[in-house]
C-alpha cells in the first residue's frame, strides 16, 4: 500500500533553503526514500511511497528544516550525509548519538574546497572521538573513510591555527614489489606509499594552499622511520597503514606525542604485509591500550564504506569466499 505525506512550511524561503537549488535536495531525498516529492507553495509533499519511506521522509525533513531555521544552505551532500546517518542509525542498533551525528560531525576547513560530512553512524562517532581525545585510533577496511577524515580534521586545525604544524606518516612496507629495486633515490622510492595521503589533501584544499603548508613546514609527510627520537609539540600527527607497524614501531610513534598534540591512528587489520613472525603494532596495542583513559578506538565495518558503492560488494564478496 503506497502513502502520502504533506509537509507546510512557514514560508518561500525555507522552501527554498530544504528544496535546494533546481531541487537537488528533492531529488536526493527521493532516492533515499522512494516515491516522488512535489514542492508547490509553501507545501513538499511526498507521494507513492510505502510505510518505511514515510518512516524516512519525515525526520530527514525535521532535520533539514531545522538546518535552514539556524542560517545553513543544506547541500546535496549534506542531505546524502544525513541520509546514510539515518540509514545506519536505524541498522546498527548502537545506542543513539547525544547530538546529530551530521551537522555535529561537520569539519569545515578554512580556505577549504568543501565542507566535510560524516556519512552515517560510526563515522560520526570517530570524529567525535578525534576531538575528544588525545589519540585515537581507528580501524576498518578500504572506502569507509579513515584517512580522508582524519586528514580533513586536521586541516581544520592546523588552517584554523588552532594547532602548530601537521605530521603524517605511514610504515614503508613493501606489498609484492621490492623497494630496493624500485627507481630513483629514496625520496622518489617513499613517493608512492605517500601519495594517498597527498590525494586526500588536495581533495580537500587548494594546492596553493597545500603547498604553502608544506614551504612554511607547516605539514611534514615522511616515513615512519623517520620519527625516530623527535618529539612532536603541539600538533596533529597521523599515522596512516598502521596495520604494518611493528610492535616496537608503534611503541616508538606513539611515545614521539609531545605536550599539546593529538594523534591519529589508521589501519585496515585484513591488509597485514609484514613479514609473518611479525605481529601487527596496530593489533598490539589495540588490545594493550585499550582501558587507558584519554585514548578513543573506533571500527568501521563494511556497511560503513563510502568511497564507492562497488568498494562495499566487492568487500562483502571476499569476506564471503573466507567463510566457505
Amino acid at each position: 500500500m503506497e502513502d502520502t505525506l504533506t509537509i507546510v512550511l512557514d514560508n518561500q524561503d525555507l522552501l527554498s533553503g530544504v528544496c535546494g537549488a533546481n531541487d537537488e535536495n528533492l531529488k536526493v531525498i527521493e532516492g533515499f526514500v522512494g516515491g516522488r516529492i512535489i514542492a508547490r507553495g509553501n507545501e513538499i509533499r511526498l507521494e507513492g511511497v510505502a510505510t518505511e519511506g514515510i518512516r524516512r521522509f519525515k525526520p530527514l525533513m525535521d532535520n533539514l528544516i531545522t538546518a535552514v531555521r539556524e542560517g545553513e544552505s543544506p547541500s546535496p551532500e549534506y542531505v546524502r550525509a544525513l541520509a546514510g546517518a539515518a540509514d545506519s542509525l536505524g541498522k546498527d542498533g548502537g545506542e543513539p548519538l547525544k547530538t546529530d551525528p551530521v551537522r555535529e560531525g561537520m569539519i569545515h576547513i578554512p580556505q577549504g574546497l568543501r565542507r566535510v560530512y560524516p556519512r552515517n553512524r560510526n563515522q560520526g562517532l570517530y570524529i567525535q572521538g578525534m576531538r575528544s581525545h588525545d589519540i585515537s585510533f581507528c580501524i576498518g577496511p578500504a572506502g569507509t573513510g579513515k584517512t580522508f577524515l582524519a586528514i580533513a580534521e586536521a586541516l581544520r586545525l592546523v588552517l584554523s591555527k588552532k594547532m602548530r604544524k601537521l605530521v603524517l606518516t605511514r610504515p614503508v612496507v613493501e606489498a609484492g614489489e621490492n623497494l630496493g629495486f624500485l627507481p630513483g633515490d629514496l625520496a622518489q622510492k617513499i613517493s608512492p606509499y605517500l601519495r594517498p595521503l597527498y590525494d586526500a589533501m588536495e581533495s580537500l584544499a587548494p594546492y596553493e594552499v597545500i603547498r604553502h603548508l608544506e614551504e612554511s613546514r607547516t605539514i611534514e609527510i615522511a616515513p615512519l622511520a623517520y620519527m625516530r627520537g623527535r618529539s612532536l609539540n603541539n600538533g596533529v600527527i597521523i599515522l596512516d597503514e598502521a596495520q604494518n607497524t611493528t610492535k616496537e614501531q608503534m611503541k616508538m610513534f606513539l611515545t614521539r606525542i609531545g605536550e599539546g598534540s593529538r594523534a591519529v591512528i589508521t589501519g585496515d587489520v585484513t591488509q597485514i604485509d609484514l613479514p609473518r613472525h611479525l605481529d601487527s603494532g596496530l593489533l598490539h596495542a589495540v588490545s594493550v591500550l585499550s582501558g587507558v583513559e584519554g585514548i578513543y578506538v573506533a571500527y568501521l565495518h563494511t556497511a560503513d564504506v563510502v568511497r564507492n558503492p562497488l568498494i562495499k560488494k566487492i568487500l562483502q564478496a571476499y569476506d564471503n569466499e573466507k567463510k566457505r
